[in-house]
């Protein structure tokens, strides 16, 4: 009787995914293999390998990699400081840390287009100081910036809460054993963290791989993602068939990836243990 009961509970969560990701993948993915009549077509499917949308990929992942990378690195020193510090209250450090969060994504991206424009913040103290302004907005590395400024948080949580769920015990049998602080790093505290920057990383360079909004408003619509071009089919062009192909080749792209990457990471969990 209570099994029923607790099975009752999933049906909002149940009817909640068919009704608003079941049925909008199903009709992305008919739009995709039809044209604009009906009749089926692999074209847009394959439209993946013009050579704007490949640009386009290409671009998408290369900054959304770098994005993650440098996510990874801000995050583990922040991590290995809180675990070795001695502040009792790591709680308010965490609140500081998802306190940007609270605000809303959209201006977090215009205060940082405030920052690095042309007549910015960055380049009015530049000038103050008698230096030659930067040309930091409308460029890749704007767009990095902004990627890594707003999804920040979500790797360095999971690394964070890996990290401090080692056993100290763990830590100081290591070094009981003549383990250095390097040892300690490179063959305990790394592999016992990677199931936090695996999570961090979906977390991460998913999102950051399908981004259209940081480059409309950093990029100033001068570099073209997929995410881009995805959103101009669907608002502009009214192309919904294309861009639905589009988004299908992306979100296929994104599962292989996501597989490769929790294979390679069990490999290397795998290899350290060992």
């Amino acid at each position: 009787m209570n099994r029923n009961r607790t099975r009752l509970l999933g049906v909002p969560y149940i009817i909640w995914v068919i009704g608003f990701t079941v049925i909008p993948i199903f009709f992305i993915i008919t739009k995709a293999v039809t044209d604009g009549e009906g009749a089926f077509t692999l074209s847009n499917l394959t439209a993946i390998f013009d050579q704007l949308h490949r640009k386009a990929l290409v671009m998408s992942v290369s900054l959304a990699l770098v994005s993650t990378i440098i996510c990874i690195i801000l995050s583990y020193p922040v991590a290995l400081i809180l675990r070795s510090s001695r502040f009792k209250r790591k709680s308010i450090i965490l609140f500081i840390l998802i306190l940007p969060m609270w605000m809303n994504f959209i201006l977090r991206i215009l205060a940082m287009q405030m920052i690095i424009s042309n007549n910015g913040i960055i380049n009015h103290i530049l000038e103050t100081m008698g230096l030659a302004p930067l040309k930091l907005i409308n460029t890749p590395g704007a767009i990095i910036l902004g990627m890594v400024y707003d999804y920040l948080p979500y790797m360095m949580l999971p690394v964070l809460n890996s990290i401090l769920s080692i056993p100290e015990d763990v830590i100081e049998a290591a070094k009981d054993l003549g383990s250095d602080s390097l040892h300690v790093l490179t063959r305990i505290i790394l592999p016992l963290s990677l199931s936090g920057v695996g999570s961090g990383i979906t977390m991460v360079f998913i999102p950051s791989m399908t981004e259209f909004v940081i480059a409309n408003i950093l990029g100033g619509g001068k570099i073209q993602l997929l995410g881009n071009i995805i959103e101009q089919e669907f608002t502009v062009s009214m192309n919904w068939n294309l861009g639905s192909g589009l988004s299908v080749t992306l979100m296929a792209f994104v599962l292989i990836t996501s597989f490769i990457f929790g294979r390679h990471q069990e490999d290397t969990a795998a290899g350290f243990a060992i």
